[in-house]
């Protein structure tokens, strides 16, 4: 008897949540357009070579440049050498 209980249940719970839809035309009119994103903007950079020198301003036209030069060693794998360094700046003439 529990078995046919069970199943008269279910066959009311189907007929009770079977609704019918119907679709509707839309006109061509009643479609929004579609988004349109703002193009991206590539940035760009200008390339320039490196000289060395520092700073990539220009110093102005009465500026002086001056280097310092100083031997130093450094230590290789293949032995301890001296090679010599120079730093440069710019200063006001």
């Amino acid at each position: 008897m529990g078995l046919f209980s069970q199943v008269g249940m279910s066959a009311q719970a189907e007929t009770a949540g079977t609704v019918v839809r119907m679709a509707q035309a839309v006109s061509p009119d009643d479609i929004p357009p579609p988004r349109k994103r703002p193009q991206t903007r590539l940035r760009v950079t200008p390339y320039d070579s490196p000289d060395g020198v520092y700073p990539r301003y220009n110093p102005g036209p009465d500026a002086v440049r001056e280097c310092n030069v100083a031997y130093v060693q450094e230590h290789r794998p293949s032995g301890t050498v001296i090679t010599p360094h120079m730093s440069c700046y710019w200063r006001r003439g």
